[in-house]
């Protein structure tokens, strides 16, 4: 049973995700606010965060920030914003977000993506091993990925993404193939790859403005170049 954490100001709102994700077989907690959820967070570390961006005091974004500059940086969060708010999403993912839901959503929506998040946090089995390119390791058992031997601290998505890739090297895929291997959707924003993209870049590129291993295929995608 994975322990959820939800962060949103609005009682109503609380009241019917926590009902939703104990019908799902969650262990939720609940925040009302951005001091409270960091708290919370502290003491006792959820398995994932659900994390509105408009909050008083500490906004959603603040939250995310913290939450990624604290003792478990990897700890998976979805995001909740306002519906047609892609400067939101954007700098969420941008931030280190996992997934979003837009308001007003559907409570099993919201399920499903929990649900799909913590079982890409989960590690795989069996056992698949890592795989080596060049300086860089990717160790899907661990849900760990190395450079030069020092760890890149890689969000969920951001670890099946690169895993994805490196192991289909050489491959233009589309953002919306990229969408449906790593993120499960059949239709979704594109700015989801290409926020993911820029981040993975600035971990495992050099220089992440002239990008070798991670290429961009004009008016089609991305492509892995192995080393």
């Amino acid at each position: 049973m994975a322990q959820v954490l939800v962060v949103d100001d609005d009682a109503t709102v609380r009241e019917v995700v926590v009902s939703y994700l104990r019908a799902h077989s969650h262990d939720v907690r609940e925040a009302g606010d951005g001091e409270e959820a960091l708290r919370l967070q502290r003491e006792d570390p959820s398995d994932l965060v659900v994390l509105d961006i408009m909050l008083p005091g500490i906004d959603g974004l603040e939250v995310l920030r913290r939450l990624r500059a604290g003792e478990r940086p990897d700890v998976p969060v979805v995001m909740l914003t306002a519906l047609g708010a892609e400067v939101d999403r954007v700098a969420g993912l941008e931030l280190g977000a996992d997934d979003y839901v837009s308001k007003p959503f559907s409570p099993r929506e919201l399920a499903l993506r929990v649900g799909s998040v913590l079982r890409l946090a989960e590690p795989s089995a069996p056992a698949r091993g890592p795989v080596t390119d060049g300086d860089l390791v990717v160790d899907p058992d661990r849900r760990a990925a190395t450079r030069g031997g020092v760890d890149l601290g890689l969000t969920v998505r951001e670890f099946d993404l690169l895993h994805f890739l490196v192991t289909h090297p050489g491959t233009a895929h589309t953002r919306d193939q990229l969408l449906e291997q790593v993120w499960g959707w059949t239709f979704g924003d594109h700015s989801t790859v290409t926020v993911h993209v820029r981040r993975l870049r600035e971990k495992v590129e050099d220089d992440a403005a002239r990008p070798v291993r991670l290429a961009t295929v004009w008016g089609v995608g991305y492509r892995w170049e192995s080393a």
